[in-house]
C-alpha cells in the first residue's frame, strides 16, 4: 500500500457504529472511502453519525484540524453492493458479529475486489483463519479490531493469522499509521487477546448482578475507584453494545467450547427487551 493516501481507496463494509467510525478515520486521514451497506436507513444513520462525530472531533482539535467536516465527507461515497469496491486497495469488514455472515462477505469480497487488495475484519472474536479460508488470498487477510468509538480510540488490536503475509501486515500497519493509530499485533484465535479476557470479566460482572449480590453501579465503582479503571466492565459493555457483547460471547463459546462464555440471564433479558446500552439509552445503566 503506498504512503500517498490519495492513491488508495479504502472500502468499509457495514454502516453501523463501527463502520461509520472506521470510515471517518480513513476520510480524515485523506483516503477516499467507499462504505457499502444494502440498507438505506443504515446509510442515513451512518452519515448523520459521521457528521456529528466530525463536529466533535473539530471541537476537540481546538482549531488544529486540517480539514472541515464538509471536506472530509466529500471523500466518502456510499454504496449498496460489494461489487462497487472493485477499485479498493484495502477493505475493512464491519458487519454484524455473525460467523456465517462474515464468511459470506469475505467470499464475495474475494470475488469482486482487486486481487492485490488486503481484506481485514473488524471482528471482535471470530478467528481470522476461518474467514481467510473463504478466499483465494489467505495471505492478504488479517484482523483490525478497532475500539469503539473508533475516531477517539488510539490503539487497534491487529490480528495476524497463520497465512497472513509480511506484505499484508505492512499494508495494515501503514494504514493505521496514516490514521494516527497505534497497533498491538496479536496471534489469531477466538477473541484474540482483548475479548478473550474482557468478555469473561463482563460475564462475571453481569452474573454478580444476576445473583443480586450487588448492583451495576457498585460493580463498576469497584473497578473504577479501587483499580483506577476509567470505566467499569458493565459501563464498558454498555458502550460496546449489549447486543454485540451477547453475539461475541456466543462466538467465543462456540469456538472454544468453554462454558465460562455462557450468556448471563440478566444480559440476555436486557437484549431481549431492546436495551442495548448507550445507543438505546439503557443497558446495565440508564443514559440521557
Amino acid at each position: 500500500m503506498p504512503e500517498s493516501v490519495e492513491s488508495t481507496v479504502v472500502g468499509v463494509v457495514g454502516a453501523g457504529t463501527m463502520g461509520a467510525g472506521v470510515a471517518q478515520c480513513a476520510a480524515q486521514a485523506g483516503y477516499r472511502v467507499v462504505v457499502v451497506d444494502p440498507a438505506p436507513e443504515a446509510v442515513a444513520r451512518a452519515r448523520a453519525r459521521v457528521v456529528e462525530s466530525l463536529k466533535l472531533s473539530r471541537l476537540l482539535a481546538r482549531g488544529t484540524a486540517t480539514a472541515t467536516p464538509d471536506e472530509v465527507l466529500a471523500r466518502v461515497s456510499w454504496a449498496q453492493r460489494l461489487d462497487q469496491l472493485d477499485g479498493a486497495g484495502f477493505v475493512v469488514e464491519c458487519v454484524t458479529e455473525r460467523q456465517d455472515l462474515k464468511e459470506a462477505v469475505f467470499a464475495e469480497l474475494d470475488r469482486c475486489t482487486p486481487a492485490e487488495a488486503v481484506l481485514a475484519s473488524c471482528t471482535s472474536a471470530i478467528p481470522i483463519a476461518g474467514l481467510a479460508a473463504r478466499t483465494t488470498r489467505p495471505d492478504r487477510v488479517l484482523g483490525l479490531h478497532f475500539m469503539n468509538p473508533a475516531p477517539l480510540k488510539k490503539t487497534v488490536e491487529v490480528v495476524r493469522a497463520p497465512a497472513t503475509s509480511e506484505r499484508a501486515m505492512n499494508a495494515a500497519l501503514t494504514l493505521l499509521r496514516n490514521l494516527g493509530k497505534d497497533a498491538v499485533v496479536v496471534p489469531d484465535g477466538p477473541g484474540f487477546v482483548l475479548n478473550r479476557v474482557l468478555m469473561l470479566t463482563i460475564a462475571e460482572a453481569a452474573a454478580a448482578v444476576t445473583a443480586d449480590t450487588t448492583g451495576a453501579e457498585t460493580v463498576d465503582a469497584v473497578f473504577e475507584r479501587c483499580l483506577g479503571h476509567p470505566m467499569g466492565p458493565l459501563r464498558t459493555a454498555d458502550l460496546i453494545g449489549l447486543d454485540n457483547v451477547l453475539d461475541t460471547l456466543n462466538v467465543l463459546r462456540a469456538n472454544t467450547g468453554d462454558d465460562r462464555y455462557r450468556v448471563p440471564p440478566v444480559l440476555a433479558d436486557l437484549v431481549r427487551n431492546g436495551h442495548f446500552g448507550r445507543k438505546t439509552g439503557r443497558g446495565f445503566h440508564v443514559y440521557s
